[in-house]
């Protein structure tokens, strides 16, 4: 584990929230799960059928002492959950068709954490991005000020660390949508003990081309600087002239960013994707996430790819999440 993780979890370990992982029967979460409760940074709760979590524990020979188990199905404040769900949805739900979705793994565990029950929830090792994130948008729902969920990546190699943003949610993001996401993954930075310098990337520095495309990050660093005048935010820059000092100095020699950004946010989904995925696999950077931002409460989510040790890692990050969020608030 790398120093980035063991701070991590020490800090976790103090608090130790309680993290709800649907999908009770995947080996993987299992694997994760109970290791979670032997290192007793977390509590875990696995959500599915108890006779099925607990065989298939056995069977990979894992001990589940002190990890919790919720069947929806025989869950004893199922009633309470039905009610809370509809009043949460305003009118969008019956009684039935509460009880109907919230049989499912995602909605039941999502649920759990919008009673106060579990801290957060880490879901996606057998669903889809949407799957996860549906129910977390309809219940949790953004903090106060914030549009839409965005996703991150936290890409670290050896004592390096930067955070990319958004590489997983919002396809072609206005002005307005990536100056809110531009703060928030400040914030998340913070979360991984970074001084946040956030550059807005486009390939243009500084008006050295115009299009509608560099206007928008222009337009977008203006306005989060005006929202959030504490935060060292500038734009509109090409990479280089965010992470290479001696080529800030001739393309941006007043920013405030100097060449040393740790925090780069994409104009597009397009290019977040290739750009996390470029330093991961050319630059050789652990790539942490996606890490869900501007919820209430935190809910992230897995590659199908994941391993137990990438379940165990980012039920860590949401753990410390929730930890901040309270300190927050």
């Amino acid at each position: 584990m790398s120093d980035l993780f063991r701070d991590i979890q020490e800090q976790v370990k103090r608090h130790q929230p309680t993290i709800v992982l649907p999908e009770g029967t995947d080996e993987r979460v299992l694997e994760a799960a109970a290791n979670l409760a032997k290192d007793e940074v977390v509590k875990p709760i696995l959500v599915g059928n108890v006779a099925e979590v607990q065989g298939r524990a056995e069977e990979l020979n894992l001990n589940l002492g002190q990890v919790t188990i919720l069947d929806p199905k025989t869950y004893d404040a199922f009633d309470d959950m039905v009610s809370a769900f509809v009043e949460r949805r305003k009118g969008k739900e019956t009684e039935e068709t509460a009880r109907e979705k919230l049989l499912d793994v995602n909605y039941f565990g999502t649920m759990l954490v919008y009673m106060g029950i579990a801290d957060g929830l880490v879901s996606g090792a057998a669903h889809s991005t949407g799957d996860t994130v549906r129910p977390a948008l309809q219940i949790i729902k953004t903090q106060p000020g914030i549009k839409k969920t965005s996703g991150v990546f936290v890409m670290v190699k050896d004592n390096q660390k930067f955070v990319f943003g958004d590489c997983a949610i919002n396809i072609a993001p206005n002005s307005e949508e990536l100056a809110e996401i531009a703060i928030a993954t400040a914030e998340t930075a913070k979360v991984f003990g970074l001084e946040p310098k956030v550059a807005m990337l486009s390939f243009s520095t500084k008006g050295s081309a115009s299009s509608i495309e560099t206007k928008k990050v222009a337009e977008a660093t203006k306005l989060a600087q005006q929202l959030r005048p504490d935060l060292v935010i500038d734009g509109e820059f090409q990479f280089d002239a965010a992470f290479v000092p001696a080529v800030a100095q001739k393309k941006a020699p007043d920013s405030p960013l100097k060449g040393e950004a740790n925090v780069f946010i994409f104009p597009s989904l397009e290019s977040g994707n290739l750009g996390y995925k470029i330093a991961q696999r050319l630059g050789g950077y652990d790539a942490i996430g996606p890490i869900l931002q501007g919820l209430n409460k935190p809910v992230n989510d897995l590659s199908r790819g994941c391993n137990a040790a990438d379940v165990y890692k980012l039920s860590l990050i949401t753990a410390m999440q929730s930890i901040n969020q309270r300190v927050t608030i």
